[in-house]
């Protein structure tokens, strides 16, 4: 991408300008009176100066573009009030391509309602002041067209520049997809694998026995079925810690269900540990009967819920959870 350097363009900015204030310094021999003229100039400069000031914003203020267009106005009436409309003037016009130069500059800084005011205000006094051919021989014509060229530069610039951030938001959105794409997959290979090295022994251990399994290997399939449920439903809930304490939980015929739900994704490693420490301490010194961990919500002050559950005295084993007693209720903080 080739791009120009911003203090080049200043530069350029204020040799045009300079070379404007030149000419009317040069001519001012010609008005009648010379102070008009004086002060046409200074406004210029000062106007010029603060246009071109360096700065962070590219977009003029409002302020100084009303200032701009103000100078522009009366810059004509002070200069042609003291020149003879019929003579050959000279340099003595210089106003024209100042003008010119100046709402240039006020349109490439975004201000392009303020730059085409000024060139119609010059062009209309100038038609006033020496008649429609003076649009040609002055030189407003050309003032108009350095304008349109402004302008219509800004507008391309600002398209590209529109265009160039929704691009690269579209390809850090693309990036972002990729990345979660990728993720899922690595984690997919990963849940795989694990999978396939919990049950690959047992599974060719029924297949050898053609199905025939003894009451304590039906018993040992079920516990690997709910650990491979646990690193599907419960992937963030899981350390070497709470895989022990909460297989051994399941040995003493505790139900034991984890349910991750995103709610500790953003949680930095120690934080983390800190938390599913607390849960394998509780699952380990628990005697419920059911055993529940769920994430809380993000957000949330609490990380974890742990919930207790034991069967009423007397009452016969059920798959629902509304008669069962509350034995504990354990909230793990965040912090």
């Amino acid at each position: 991408m080739i791009t120009v350097p911003r203090w080049l363009l200043l530069v350029l900015g204020a040799m045009f300008s300079a070379y404007h204030v030149i000419l009317g310094i040069y001519s001012l021999n010609v008005p009648a009176s010379p102070w008009p003229a004086i002060v046409a100039l200074v406004l210029y400069t000062v106007a010029t100066i603060a246009s071109l000031w360096p700065v962070q914003r590219i977009r003029m203020p409002d302020w100084l573009a009303a200032f701009d267009l103000a100078v522009c106005i009366v810059l004509p009436l002070l200069v042609t009030s003291q020149l003879d409309a019929n003579a050959q003037n000279g340099y003595a016009t210089w106003y024209v391509a100042a003008v010119g130069t100046l709402m240039t500059i006020a349109a490439a800084r975004r201000q392009l309602a303020a730059a085409w005011l000024g060139v119609i205000a010059l062009a209309v006094q100038s038609v006033v002041w020496a008649g429609p051919l003076s649009l040609g021989t002055l030189g407003v014509i050309g003032s108009i067209v350095w304008v349109g060229i402004a302008h219509m530069l800004t507008a391309a610039l600002t398209t590209a520049a529109r265009e160039t951030r929704r691009y690269a938001q579209a390809e850090r959105e693309a990036a972002a997809w990729q990345a979660a794409q990728d993720a899922h997959l690595f984690e997919g290979r990963m849940r795989l694998a694990q999978t396939n090295r919990i049950a690959a022994p047992m599974l060719r251990r029924i297949g050898d026995r053609g199905g025939r399994l003894t009451d304590d290997q039906r018993r040992e399939c079920r516990m690997l079925e709910a650990a491979i449920r646990d690193e599907i439903r419960g992937r963030m809930l899981l350390t070497d810690a709470v895989r022990t304490e909460v297989q051994r939980a399941r040995e003493r015929g505790t139900v034991v269900t984890l349910l991750d739900e995103g709610g500790i994704d953003d949680l930095d490693e120690p934080t983390r540990d800190r938390v599913l420490s607390r849960l394998a301490e509780a699952v380990a010194g628990s005697s419920a009967d059911r055993i529940i961990a769920r994430t809380a919500a993000e957000g949330s002050v609490v990380a974890v819920t742990v919930v207790g559950l034991r069967e009423p005295e007397g009452a016969e084993p059920s798959d629902s959870t509304d008669d069962l007693e509350v034995e504990f209720w354990l909230e793990i903080p965040r912090t």
